[in-house]
């Protein structure tokens, strides 16, 4: 115990180690009436100094921590975010077909037209124009899209992330979508595979496909695919579609600006086409040719030429009249070949020089004559002695109006249908020396005038087609009756309906230029019908023959006698009647035709090489200013065979006749040369045959000269058989002539007024 005493410490105010040591005790530096020495000043300095720096550490350890921290949830979100646009990618590509049975399709199968000598008339079907190899088009083309529109494109797997990120910031900054992050790769898988619905679904699965193109075919192949497929504006799709809307040419021929155009069109095909905006396309060009520098892909030079010289656009794409040729083959495709499965080439009939030809005259003489005479449309069909169209031409302006008018407009052929009423009336044992009475004639109601009321008295059958004699013609089909007239018409060609009654004689029922002009080719040709036809052959784009014209033989329709004695009558249509005009240095024969007031004037006419019927008039039927036959109609064929048969030898019309005036006796049946089988291809017509100076051009059998009195009838003054042009009174013929009167049918008031 006294030992824990001693040890006990007891409380002491004393200075020692002890004290000093001793908590509770100690006096503050605030608490001194004497400051401490500065020794000790300074170490309380220090001690707070610590104490600041200490706050600081804790305010950098914590905005650390924040960091640290946002950096982890980032993280975080990321891997969830991955995870989610997997799920994502797996859910839309299981809904997918399987990769094993991804294929491209293909593209819509192109049709191509061209003509004799293998020009192009046009391109038809979906695409617009047919494919070209990469290394066939013009190189610029490729370069040009690729400088605009994915300038990664070579370096890229098909999504160029660089180019997306670049895209998502111009986006962001502009405030609005005006980048696209696609590449072309992703634009031909949408464009191959997927509707253009802006869904998640659908680029999903556009990303799938563009790795699978990547994996699948090398960036030129990819390339290649786009630019034949890619949509151009106007209908175009394709760049070889798109270089002949736009420039009349192949995208073989495409020059840097024109390059440039094109490219442009792809932001916005529609908005930017040259056709429907051109200063548009040409300021899109300008940045495509920017654009081209940049990249190295052109120089400045190369620049300020293409600036200089900007694309020139086609005038119209659709103007030519080689187009309706092309819609008819189109109509007749279906039944040669079915259905179009891949591209084709159709080789057709069609001469394209003659073509021209034929649209530039049409046109001319209604740009010079149109508004003086009231004219506002033409046709002009042009076939050769084997039933092979060489041209054709649907109206003034295929670009404006894509109606027909040679094959689908039926219109009222007037007296161009009398030589039908004649070849019956021969084929009944008339001949051209037969006499009528040219008079004023009543058939029941019915009185056919002729044209200006003037009327010839006695005038063979010969003398009465040449001055298309209305009196004569109908007396002819009361002779033989309506429905021998119905008959020989359809035989020699005719497809329409025709009304039997005996105002057909003066061309009532209506017709269309082809089937009225192909009627008049076995005059041509001997008396053979041919088929009709525009085309020749179909291949396909590897040669591979799909269909062959085949030229069998042709069945007679009309006798060589007879076809002899209607050459002989209607070559005087051409010599002395109402179709002077068309007269040139070779064998012809025709018919004019006008219909009441001048609604329509036609003219059909043939040599031993071609037959062409030329129509002139409008499409609401209103009437011409005194336009007959023998005017326009004439002239623009006169102006197409003249070219069509240069440098061609001369042939003479089939069969032969001679004059024996006499209403009873039959003429000498003298069959022609070729009377016993169906006529040979003839020359190519248009095309130039240099003859051998030593050997001068065969020259055409002189004929037996037409009757005097054969002055045209349509409009000019007839002079009598004594010379005086005032009518003449003769007997009114009977009006029972022939047979019994027919009912009538249908009104007169719309009956043709002569030639």
């Amino acid at each position: 115990m006294a030992n824990r005493r001693d040890s006990r410490i007891e409380p002491s105010f004393e200075e020692s180690p002890r004290a000093k040591s001793s908590v509770g005790f100690s006096v503050s530096e605030e608490d001194r009436v004497v400051p401490r020495t500065r020794k000790s000043a300074a170490k309380g300095k220090s001690a707070k100094a610590k104490s600041r720096g200490r706050g600081r550490d804790r305010n950098r350890r914590g905005l650390l921590g924040i960091a640290t921290r946002l950096a982890y949830w980032c993280f975080v979100l990321c891997i969830w975010g991955g995870i989610a646009a997997a799920g994502i990618v797996v859910y839309y590509g299981a809904k997918m077909p399987a990769a094993t049975t991804w294929s491209v399709p293909d593209r819509a199968p192109n049709i191509k037209i061209v003509s004799v000598d293998g020009a192009l008339i046009a391109n038809r079907g979906a695409s617009g124009g047919e494919a070209v190899g990469l290394d066939e088009m013009s190189p610029y083309i490729p370069e040009a899209v690729v400088a605009i529109e994915d300038r990664r494109f070579y370096s890229h797997f098909g999504i160029d992330p660089i180019g997306l990120s670049r895209a998502m910031v111009t986006n962001l900054l502009g405030g609005h979508f005006s980048q696209g992050g696609s590449t072309l790769t992703q634009q031909l898988a949408k464009n191959l595979f997927l509707t253009p619905d802006r869904t998640l679904e659908r680029k999903v699965q556009e990303v799938l496909l563009a790795l699978w193109l990547e994996h699948k075919h090398t960036k030129d192949q990819i390339l290649e695919m786009y630019l034949n497929r890619v949509y151009f504006g106007s209908g175009a799709y394709g760049v070889e579609a798109a270089s002949r809307r736009y420039f009349g040419k192949s995208a073989r021929d495409v020059s840097l600006s024109e390059a440039a155009l094109l490219a442009g069109l792809l932001k916005a095909p529609s908005k930017l086409s040259p056709a429907r905006d051109p200063k548009a396309a040409e300021e899109r060009a300008q940045l495509v040719l920017a654009a081209m520098r940049e990249t190295g892909k052109i120089g400045d030079k190369e620049y300020k030429t293409a600036l200089s010289a900007p694309a020139t656009r086609a005038p119209s794409y659709w103007t030519g009249s080689e187009n309706y040729v092309a819609d008819t083959v189109m109509d007749e495709l279906p039944d040669l070949i079915g259905d179009v499965r891949g591209d084709i080439v159709i080789d057709t009939t069609i001469d394209l020089n003659l073509q021209k030809l034929a649209e530039q005259s049409i046109r001319r003489l209604i740009d010079e004559s149109g508004k003086k005479l009231n004219v506002t449309q033409g046709a002009l069909v042009s076939i050769d002695d084997s039933g092979a169209v060489r041209a054709m031409v649907g109206g003034y302006d295929y670009s404006t109006s894509q109606f027909d008018r040679a094959s689908e407009a039926r219109r009222q052929p007037g007296s161009a249908f009398k030589p039908f009423v004649y070849m019956a009336a021969l084929e009944a044992g008339r001949t051209p020396d037969s006499i009528r009475n040219d008079a004023p004639i009543k058939i029941g109601k019915w009185t056919p005038d002729n044209y200006g009321g003037k009327y010839y008295g006695k005038v063979t059958l010969a003398t009465a087609l040449a001055k298309s004699l209305n009196s004569v013609a109908a007396q002819l089909t009361m002779e033989v009756g309506p429905d021998a007239v119905v008959e020989a018409a359809h035989r020699m060609g005719i497809q329409s309906d025709l009304q039997a009654n005996t105002s057909i004689a003066l061309g009532t029922s209506e017709v269309t230029p082809l089937e009225l002009t192909s009627a008049y080719v076995p005059f041509a040709n001997g008396g053979y019908k041919p088929d009709i036809h525009f085309i020749q052959r179909i291949t396909t784009a590897n040669g591979k023959v799909l269909y062959e014209g085949t030229a069998g033989s042709a069945p007679r329709v009309i006798k060589a006698d007879i076809v002899g004695m209607m050459n002989s009558m209607m070559t005087g249509t051409v010599e002395v009647g109402t179709a002077k005009k068309a007269a040139f240095n070779w064998p012809s024969a025709g018919k004019t035709g006008t219909s009441q007031n001048s609604r329509d004037a036609w003219f059909v006419g043939y040599t031993a090489n071609l037959t062409t019927g030329v129509w002139f008039g409008n499409d609401d039927g209103s009437p011409m200013k005194k336009v007959t036959g023998g005017a326009l109609p004439a002239q623009a064929w006169h102006e197409f065979m003249v070219a069509a048969h240069q440098g061609v030898p001369v042939r003479p019309l089939p069969g032969t006749w001679k004059s024996t005036p006499s209403d009873t006796i039959v003429p000498d049946e003298i069959p022609s040369a070729d009377a016993s089988q169906p006529p040979a291809p003839p020359a190519a017509v248009g095309q130039s045959q240099p003859v051998a100076p030593s050997q001068p051009v065969a020259q055409a059998p002189a004929r037996q000269a037409r009757p005097a009195q054969t002055v045209d009838a349509e409009g000019f003054d007839m002079p009598s058989d004594s010379g005086s042009t005032a009518s003449i009174k003769h007997p009114v013929p009977p009006g029972d002539v022939g047979g019994p009167k027919k009912k009538r049918q249908t009104s007169i008031l719309d009956i043709l007024g002569g030639g």
